[in-house]
């Protein structure tokens, strides 16, 4: 696994509070899913990430690298930020 960007795309929609759960990374929510993008340096890092997106409950849809050139201009959030209606549902604790 080439060090690079990562999406990790999860059920539901998180909020805030799930931020330091994913330290260093991006969380976006919208339509029902939670985008988590960033930087993962190899394997064991990957696995840590799902590894914490099981003990928190949640059903991981997809792993997708992000080339370099997709990545110019994509809108990400700062972990903790949310597009999200405030009225929007939360998933968890």
């Amino acid at each position: 696994m080439p060090q690079g960007r990562y999406r990790l795309v999860v059920d539901g929609e998180l909020g805030p509070r799930y931020a330091s759960a994913f330290d260093g990374m991006t969380i976006h929510a919208h339509n029902g899913e939670t985008e988590i993008t960033g930087a993962i340096i190899d394997q064991s890092h990957l696995q840590g990430l799902l590894e914490r997106i099981g003990s928190l409950g949640l059903t991981l849809h997809s792993v997708t690298p992000i080339s370099a050139e997709h990545a110019v201009g994509a809108h990400v959030q700062p972990a903790g930020v949310s597009d999200t209606d405030p009225g929007a549902t939360s998933k968890g604790p």
